[in-house]
């Protein structure tokens, strides 16, 4: 199997080429707003890691949310690129997949920042949604917890939020998933709430 997998969605760009059992997982900590500066020489370091060149890969994945607005349209575009230009077809994974596939708990609560004192949710048994995706406030987090789900996110959010290694989760998830990737036309951000910008006109 050979891909090659990017997350833009937050504050950290997950990068992962995989070529065979030659696998780069590359992660380049807070990193907001840079995105576009970044991403494509993290592409190519990590290619050129995994001995394989952008027409090698099978497919091409991205997560296309939730998070940051302006990162996942980042991500799309580029994997869409990399898609049309290569003639292959692209995977769509959520935060929550990179998230889910990263832990081990049995029943978790896959979190992503939504901002004050929000958050975006997805409940896991497994690798299986079983509670749809959300965006919450943090009462409601809470008592999904207390149901059970173990809290998990991209950072320890708040007291007994345990952080997951989403760039090998994006790894995990983009090897399981391959058999769904398509068309780059189904790339879609997934939005759980309006921007800042349309939420304030």
């Amino acid at each position: 199997m050979k891909f090659l997998a990017i997350d833009t969605s937050g504050k950290q760009l997950n990068v992962v080429a995989v070529n065979g059992e030659q696998q780069i997982v590359s992660r380049h900590t807070d990193c907001a707003m840079q995105h576009s500066v970044l991403l494509m020489d993290a592409v190519d370091a990590a290619l050129n890691g995994a001995g394989l060149r952008a027409a090698d890969c099978d497919f091409f994945a991205c997560v296309v949310g939730p998070g940051s607005f302006t990162g996942i349209r980042i991500g799309i575009a580029t994997i869409k690129g990399l898609c049309l230009a290569c003639g292959k077809p692209a995977l769509s994974l959520t935060s929550f997949d990179a998230l889910a596939y990263a832990d081990k708990s049995g029943k978790k609560l896959c979190l992503v920042d939504a901002g004050h004192g929000n958050y975006y949710a997805c409940g896991y048994c497994g690798v299986q949604v079983c509670v749809p995706p959300a965006f919450l406030a943090r009462a409601d987090a809470d008592t999904l917890i207390r149901e059970g789900y173990a809290p998990v996110g991209y950072a320890p959010l708040f007291e007994g939020v345990k952080e997951a290694d989403a760039a090998q989760g994006l790894l995990f998830a983009s090897a399981a998933k391959a058999q769904e990737a398509c068309g780059a036309h189904a790339l879609e951000a997934v939005y759980l709430r309006k921007s800042s910008a349309e939420e304030m006109r």
